[in-house]
């Protein structure tokens, strides 16, 4: 079968052969891949860089998709760490791992839009007590899932929404998905600690020295340091590391969870992919999509950095 394969973590996946899979447990199922979604998860997975990766060599990268198998239902699926990815004409699910889609929805879509909005999603659900009429900041707004952030947080009555980045054309888009506020990182700490000084919830998809200024402002600006202050960290963008300052954690009722891949169960996932995936289909979301056939996966792989649109393979 054609897939896109990763044969040096040096160099971006190419069009070519791979052994189709083949099912080994009672809950695979073959499926023909409809779309699967180019997302960050997937990049670090092809270069080796994710926490997870196994260095394992050749892989076909894609770690979520949608696709149909012989039984004629349409799911999306995430896959375990593989090295059989999405990213082929077919590749093998557990079962127990996807959720069976309503036929009118719309693959790409759900493709481009469920492992961004799920960043957001399940940690405001599953790692901390999320109640409506909070304040929430995102850093790192401008990107897919901080875009997506944003209208997840809106979604869930979030009070107000303070939405921090670097692209100053992509923050003015965010007041119509749902933030009452934008900040743009441009070095002026202080705007955002008084924008920010009263929020209940950041979600963080930066961390690295942004995370430190930002965390430091926040908390400087704070009126009622004894409110409580939850700092999920969801992404690394700007630095794998970041060093917390010890009085932040002192002067303030401050709390850092992190939300992913282990801090959070597949079971725990799984339980809130179909309400996601009933949003995604109603259009609750503004999704900003590019259907890509997987032929053209090395230029989609270079376009990546170009294009804040979530780029989606179609075998």
């Amino acid at each position: 079968m054609k897939a896109a394969v990763v044969s040096s973590f040096d160099s971006a996946p190419r069009y070519a052969e791979f052994a189709a899979p083949v099912p080994v447990g009672p809950h695979d199922l073959v499926v023909d891949v409809i779309a699967s979604g180019l997302h960050p998860r997937v990049r670090s997975q092809a270069d080796g860089t994710h926490y997870t990766s196994t260095d394992t060599l050749p892989l076909v990268p894609g770690v979520d998709g949608v696709g149909r198998g012989a039984d004629g239902l349409l799911r999306y699926f995430i896959l375990a760490d593989t090295t059989v990815g999405a990213m082929a004409e077919q590749t093998v699910i557990d079962t127990r791992r996807s959720i069976v889609l309503p036929e009118e929805c719309d693959p790409i879509a759900i493709a481009a839009a469920v492992n961004p909005a799920m960043s957001a999603w399940v940690a405001l659900r599953q790692r901390i007590e999320f109640r409506a009429g909070q304040q929430v900041l995102v850093l790192g707004a401008t990107g897919n899932a901080g875009r997506m952030a944003v209208q997840v947080a809106k979604l869930f009555g979030a009070q107000q929404i303070i939405a921090a980045g670097r692209n100053a054309e992509q923050l003015a888009a965010l007041p119509a998905l749902g933030a009452t506020d934008t900040v743009l990182l441009d070095g002026d700490a202080g705007r955002l600690g008084r924008a920010a000084a009263d929020v209940d919830v950041v979600i963080d998809y930066i961390w690295g020295q942004p995370t430190t200024t930002a965390m430091v402002a926040v908390i400087t600006d704070r009126a009622d340091r004894a409110k409580p202050l939850t700092w999920i960290e969801i992404g690394s963008v700007a630095g794998p590391t970041a060093s917390i300052p010890s009085a932040a954690l002192r002067a303030a009722r401050l709390e850092i969870v992190g939300s992913g891949q282990g801090s959070v169960s597949t079971h725990e996932i799984l339980a809130e992919l179909p309400a996601l995936a009933q949003e995604i289909t109603k259009g609750t979301f503004d999704i900003a999509a590019r259907p890509t056939p997987l032929s053209d996966v090395e230029r989609a792989w270079a376009e990546t950095a170009r294009t804040t649109e979530r780029i989606v393979l179609t075998p």
